[in-house]
Formats: C-alpha cells, structure tokens, sequence
C-alpha cells in the first residue's frame, strides 16, 4: 500500500496508520460516504458492489466501519447486500472506549416502506441495537413491529427528511457518521447538501452494462466541489478521501484532514 497524498506517518497500510489517515474531526458531527466503483463509473458489478472489491478495499471499509458511530444505510442496499449487524473489532476497543463510543457501530437503515426482514441477524442478533429511519405515515402494523425489534426514529412525511434524521442521530451523540450508500441514498444527502467527505475505492476494472454511479438520485442544483486530501494505491486500486471546501470554523483538527 503506496500513499501517494497525504501526510500520514506510520507503517503504510497498518490498521494504526489507516486509522489515522481515516480520524474524523476532533468535534462536532461529520458525515463521510464510503463507495465503490469501477474505472467506468459502476457501483456494482452483477448487482453487489462486492464484486468490485478487494482485499486493501474491505481492510479499509473495516477501519471506517470501526472508527464511526452509526453507519446509514438505505433499505434496499440492506436487502441486496445480506447486511449484519455491526461489530466490536478487539483491535480498536481500547480507543473507542476512550471515545466514549459503543463497543460497535449503530447500523441506520432508511425505508420509507419499512419493507424489512425482521428475522434477520440485523435485527434478532445485533451487539447494540439497529435503528430504522422512516417517516411518521409509515405503515402502522409494519412501524409497531419495527419497534419490538428496532428503535424507531420517524423523520417526514411521504419521504424520509435526511437533515432531520441526521440530526437525530447527532441528538444521540452519534457524530460520527458514515454512509454506505446505496447509490440513492448518496444521492439524497448529496443533494441535501449533507455530506461532508467522501471515500472512493476506485478498483481497476471496466464493466460496462448499466449499473448506476455511486450517486444516483435527482440533479444537485448547485454542483458541490469537493478537494482531494489523501490518495492511496495498491494493487492498482486507488483510494481517494475528498472533503468539500471548509469553513475556518469548521476546518478538521487533524492533520490527516487538513
């Protein structure tokens, strides 16, 4: 593993060094995407984004899953990706206590339709309990069994209000956020202007076919620009961290991200 922007010091590729090449800002809430795509723009390849991944790239995903508080999740990537619970990893148990932070990561996982399988380990096996996203006209039989299993957080009316369920989330304490898409709803935090860094595994292939880029969702009226800050390649996968322009009052403490 080459790093080839950034500043991070360390042993290239260790789970210490990602770990601080990936820290999120010392305060305040922070909303980072994690996805994956192919050299010509597809999130998935045979309909998983698994197949377009790698070794360096889930040793990278483990890292991010592990420093966060709560990963969101659209319900039909929870669907399709066969999605567990998060959980406790030994090797980042001491620094999470120290932060305050559960033993594992919350899994958030937005439905409008609530169309989930309760039976699933998310739901009957999780370390600390998994929280549904919806809105306050959901199905009712489907929201009160949701909540025997689930806490429920309702935030819209007709469609899940993201600026509302995030900030739910940060009333928990959870300000480390993480978004594992899917591509939809990138698309929405994108476009509600949520998203404050994103991390691109870019993996060498070239698939063709008609699986949709890592933001598929309605245009963003106001283009967002986003600056590259670190930049890391093995095995010919890129891994790219991109932060929009910050303000002075928000810029992140930490030197991996400034």
């Amino acid at each position: 593993m080459e790093q080839l922007i950034g500043n991070t010091s360390g042993t290239p590729g260790s789970l210490e060094w990602l770990a601080r090449a990936y820290a999120y800002p010392a305060d305040g809430p922070w909303l980072r995407a994690n996805m994956v795509a192919s050299l010509d723009g597809a999130a998935r390849l045979d309909g998983l984004s698994d197949g377009l991944s790698g070794e360096a790239d889930k040793r990278i995903f483990g890292v991010l899953r592990a420093l966060c508080d709560v990963v969101l999740v659209g319900a039909e990537t929870v669907r399709a990706e066969g999605y567990r619970p998060g959980r406790a990893r030994k090797e980042f148990a001491e620094q999470r206590a120290a932060a305050g932070q559960l033993p594992a990561p919350v899994i958030a996982v937005v439905t409008r339709s609530l169309d989930l399988d309760l039976s699933a380990p998310l739901f009957t096996e999780p370390l600390v309990p998994t929280v549904v996203i919806t809105t306050s006209d959901a199905p009712a039989d489907r929201l009160a069994r949701t909540a025997e299993v689930a806490e429920v957080i309702t935030a819209g009316t007709g469609a899940v209000d993201l600026p509302r369920a995030v900030a739910a989330l940060t009333e928990r304490g959870w300000r480390r956020q993480l978004s594992e898409g899917g591509p939809r709803l990138l698309g929405q935090l994108a476009a509600d202007g949520l998203l404050d860094e994103l991390c691109l595994s870019v993996a060498p292939l070239v698939t063709g076919g008609d699986s949709p880029r890592i933001v598929n969702g309605p245009g963003i009226a106001d283009v967002r620009r986003m600056r590259l800050v670190s930049l890391i390649e093995e095995k010919g996968f890129l891994f790219t961290r991109y932060l929009r322009p910050t303000d002075p009052d928000r810029s992140p403490s930490d030197p991996a991200l400034t």
